[in-house]
């Protein structure tokens, strides 16, 4: 019976497994800023404080279950502490050991913070596992905060950073990182083949895969033309849509507007349009499902989830969004390498496999049709995405916008604080 005792206590601390690769859930919020995503799919989280407290739980509540007041009197309870202590000695053992498995897995793995969408970054992040041998932990944004919580994150770890290479959907979070001081310069050869607007001079941060600020019209509500946009710009705005401008592609946008409207221009353009009933709602794809199921006529969105709409067989049509000076909004992916890396061999690998032809025709390939920044073959493109090129390439340069981007987020906290 002793023995059948202790093969169960051990039973119940074997560190249990893990979440499956496939869980696209908000690791964040689950797991705390430990989470990550290991490089064979398994999320490493907790810590051995954390297995050690479960393991104390456990046995407790395995010895309550053993004896209690309404027990029978033991008399052989005297040789119980010595046989019951080396169970203790010998599981703390095992999850000793299961712990320095994952942290050495995790120490010896290239550590990436990815603000991009899983669904298409951690197949992108496999495949570079795959040809290299270079085991990868994905470290993911949350949905609340987009790519704006690890920014934040990465100026807090400045000092000591836990992060080898930064994979932003963005850019001019990552232009800030290298304002601080955080990135560090590579000019490899995925830098070398990008267009000067797309990449810093020095090599602290490259631009790959864009995606367009575009209008998304219900095409059964109304016409998708600029002039019936103007016009229901200029009178009735309660059937139109915009994301929350404190995050995601919204605040690049916003930067851009503050940049040639003047703050003050800015300002009252965002307070007419909300005093005269605009929707604003948590992200972009909101905007796209609204659009989408006629619930609001037009909105503001981006490329990706206007496609998602479209490949639905939904009645909907975009145009590009154009800003006061007549340009379009191209927001590309960003990838940089964190100053400190212990990995820097590895990390210029992955740079130089991100910035590659080869991945921007992936993604161009993708359900998002992101835009491939750098020269490419023609031949193998969508027709969807040869026209977002064209547009592409009037596109405002936002290299210069960082300080107007921090100024947007100021005058944001204060005029929507909760």
């Amino acid at each position: 019976m002793a023995a059948n005792n202790s093969r169960s206590l051990v039973a119940a601390f074997v560190p249990l497994p893990l979440r499956e690769r496939n869980s696209f859930e908000t690791l964040a919020s689950k797991q705390g800023e430990g989470a990550v995503r290991g490089g064979t799919g398994e999320l490493v989280a907790g810590s051995p404080l954390t297995l050690i407290l479960r393991f104390a739980q456990n046995l407790s509540l395995s010895l309550k279950g053993r004896g209690g007041n309404d027990a029978p009197p033991d008399h052989s309870a005297t040789r119980r502490p010595t046989a019951l202590g080396a169970v203790i000695v010998a599981i703390g053992l095992m999850v000793a050991a299961g712990w320095y498995q994952v942290s050495t897995a995790t120490r010896e793995a290239l550590v990436v913070y990815c603000a991009h969408d899983l669904l298409y970054a951690e197949e992108v992040l496999r495949e570079f596992e795959q040809q290299t041998g270079i085991s990868v932990v994905i470290v993911p944004d949350t949905e609340a905060t987009k790519s704006l919580g690890l920014v934040q994150r990465l100026i807090r770890e400045k000092d000591h950073p836990a992060c080898d290479v930064f994979w932003n959907n963005q850019l001019l979070g990552t232009v800030e990182l290298a304002e601080q001081g955080v990135l560090e310069s590579y000019e490899g050869p995925g830098w070398q083949r990008l267009p000067e607007q797309f990449r810093e001079p020095t090599g602290l941060w490259s631009g790959f895969g864009g995606r367009l600020r575009v209008w998304i019209v219900n095409t059964e509500k109304m016409p998708a033309t600029e002039e019936m946009i103007n016009e229901r710009l200029a009178n009735d705005v309660s059937r139109m849509a915009m994301a929350k401008p404190m995050f995601g592609t919204t605040l690049s946008h916003y930067s851009v507007l503050w940049d040639q409207l003047g703050a003050q221009g800015l300002q009252e353009w965002d307070r007419d349009l909300r005093d005269r009933g605009m929707s604003v709602v948590p992200g972009n794809a909101t905007v796209k499902d609204l659009v989408a199921a006629g619930v609001c006529d037009f909105g503001m969105t981006d490329t990706d989830d206007f496609f998602l709409a479209k490949d639905d067989s939904v009645p909907v049509e975009m145009l590009p969004l154009r800003t006061p000076s007549g340009q379009t909004i191209c927001i590309p992916n960003s990838v940089a390498i964190i100053r400190g890396t212990q990995k820097r061999k590895q990390a210029e690998q992955l740079v130089d496999y991100l910035l590659s032809e080869a991945v921007e025709l992936r993604l161009a390939a993708s359900k998002a049709r992101q835009i491939p920044l750098a020269p490419v073959d023609e031949f193998l493109l969508s027709e969807d995405v040869r026209q977002l090129k064209t547009w592409a390439a009037e596109s405002v340069d936002l290299t210069p916008l960082a300080s107007a981007r921090r100024e947007v987020l100021e005058w944001l906290s204060q005029e929507h604080a909760p």
